[in-house]
């Protein structure tokens, strides 16, 4: 009787997890959010956005003769685009760029329902953590935008940035990171996450300036080092090392040349002046 029970309840135990299992396979399915990697793609610079004071503005209207950082997030996040932009900062806190001058900076919400009020706020308050203060609003070369559904979209799908609403929680699904752009308005480097090594994005920035920024060492590191789409990183570049050490020996072999060719010059006029030659003439 007892082993009957026990068969019984197992049964019974089967029966209700059926449905269980039934409603996973056929349920909502898991929202679909990727970051397809567009390098070279150009973002439509005709697309009318709102800024944080409330005056339309079309993308090209934020784009200067600098390279541009650009993080697709949304201001009432609960989470994740707080990460993104304070690491963000964090990583611009360790830079010797300065935003404004060597770059410019675009926070563009994903959610069509806020508004420049909204981005008002998140402006003043990361200008604050960046080291700004309100009346470096002007010159801070950070932007805080929002836009349509369709403007958003059209510049996400640009970018390869595939987010997705979710009405249950009234959040979006996204992934994490930046991208950064040419002064045309060109995708140039991604970086995924929500902490951003200050060396990659500082290479990043010199390549997307191509190279109107950095110092001319900084250029030289940059030789060592490629660009890895698929982790959105900067690693050590063997053959770039090679040719820069190869370089560098032929400048140093060249400098000690020079110096033994000057060194036994300067020796030979000790020994033999020119005017004891003219005398001995």
């Amino acid at each position: 009787m007892a082993r009957l029970r026990i068969l019984a309840s197992l049964l019974v135990l089967g029966a209700l997890g059926a449905p269980s299992r039934a409603q996973l396979t056929q349920g909502v399915q898991p929202p679909k959010i990727d970051w397809i990697q567009r390098l070279g793609s150009e973002v439509p610079l005709g697309t009318t956005l709102t800024d944080s004071s409330g005056a339309q503005l079309t993308l090209a209207d934020c784009l200067t003769d600098k390279p541009v950082i650009l993080a697709l997030v949304y201001y009432e996040c609960p989470m994740l685009c707080d990460l993104v932009l304070n690491g963000l900062v964090r990583c611009l806190r360790a830079l010797t760029f300065d935003a404004g001058a060597d770059f410019e900076l675009i926070a563009l919400s994903i959610d069509p329902d806020e508004g420049p009020e909204l981005a008002h706020a998140k402006l003043q308050g990361y200008l604050k953590e960046y080291g700004r203060t309100d009346a470096d609003t002007e010159a801070s070369g950070w932007r805080f935008l929002v836009g349509s559904k369709e403007a958003v979209r059209s510049i996400a799908d640009a970018v390869g940035f595939e987010y997705e609403y979710l009405p249950g929680t009234g959040e979006f699904a996204h992934p994490a990171g930046i991208t950064l752009l040419t002064p045309e308005g060109r995708v140039s480097r991604y970086f995924y996450g929500t902490e951003f090594a200050p060396r990659d994005v500082k290479f990043g920035l010199i390549e997307a300036a191509d190279g109107a920024i950095g110092s001319p060492v900084d250029k030289v590191i940059l030789r060592c080092f490629s660009y890895d789409p698929a982790r959105g990183k900067y690693g050590f570049a063997i053959l770039g090392a090679i040719r820069f050490l190869g370089s560098l020996t032929v400048l140093v072999l060249g400098f000690f040349i020079v110096r033994m060719v000057l060194r036994d010059r300067r020796r030979s006029r000790a020994v033999h002046p020119p005017e004891a030659l003219e005398r001995g003439a």
